[in-house]
């Protein structure tokens, strides 16, 4: 598993690193001008305290949030075009698209091809505060493209394939011609108990959790802010 556990942690670690500049770059100005900016702010989402109430986030970190988000979109929705284009500015030396495409489905929850600031506070809140179940739920729907409650080898070597494009010439070890399967073999390994050709939810957490380099890739969430 620890080819596998490496490439997947260098595609943990990329990601958390996008949302900590996402993050900081809307939390590093002076506070004396964060809280004046704040106070100029008109558009603010709608049910803001029920979103404090789902989430893990205060009233504050939701309204520092909505700010970041609607710099990057003003008009206060994300297609998968423009997610593309943001998140390719975290990968310059690497195809960052196909693997954004996964998680722009990841964080559409309502499947309609759009993200609202509703749909990205809820993810968000799940893998920078969720319970390591909650976060291990999310990263296998992440994985499971077809959402049919199974992770497939296919899907499994798809998602290796983005996570070489996206990590470009800084992917450790290089991409050659079976590096992909070698990968998705460790993964069904150690991941399909019963050896009938696909991953559940269940074995894919129970898995995960008996592995502390897995684990530790989640913790990195819990440092983003």
């Amino acid at each position: 598993m620890s080819g596998c556990t490496s490439l997947c942690r260098q595609g943990v670690f990329k990601f958390v690193q996008s949302l900590r500049r996402l993050v900081f770059g809307t939390l590093s100005k002076d506070k004396v001008d964060d809280e004046l900016e704040m106070s100029m702010v008109i558009h603010r989402p709608e049910g803001l305290d029920q979103m404090e109430a789902t989430t893990n986030f205060t009233k504050r970190e939701l309204q520092v949030l909505y700010r970041g988000f609607k710099n990057e979109c003003p008009s206060g929705v994300v297609n998968e075009e423009t997610f593309k284009h943001i998140y390719a500015q975290f990968f310059p030396h690497g195809d960052a698209s196909t693997y954004a495409h996964y998680l722009f489905n990841a964080f559409d929850s309502a499947k309609n091809g759009s993200i609202k600031f509703e749909d990205f506070v809820m993810g968000l809140s799940i893998l920078l505060r969720g319970s390591t179940r909650e976060k291990l739920e999310w990263t296998f729907n992440l994985y499971d493209i077809n959402k049919d409650g199974y992770i497939s080898r296919e899907e499994m070597t798809e998602i290796v394939r983005a996570i070489y494009d996206m990590m470009g010439k800084y992917t450790y070890p290089a991409m050659k011609g079976d590096v992909p399967k070698q990968h998705v073999d460790a993964f069904f390994q150690k991941m399909d108990k019963n050896k009938d050709g696909v991953v559940t939810l269940e074995e894919f957490i129970i898995a995960c959790q008996e592995d502390d380099t897995m684990m530790r890739s989640m913790q990195l969430f819990e440092n983003v802010i």
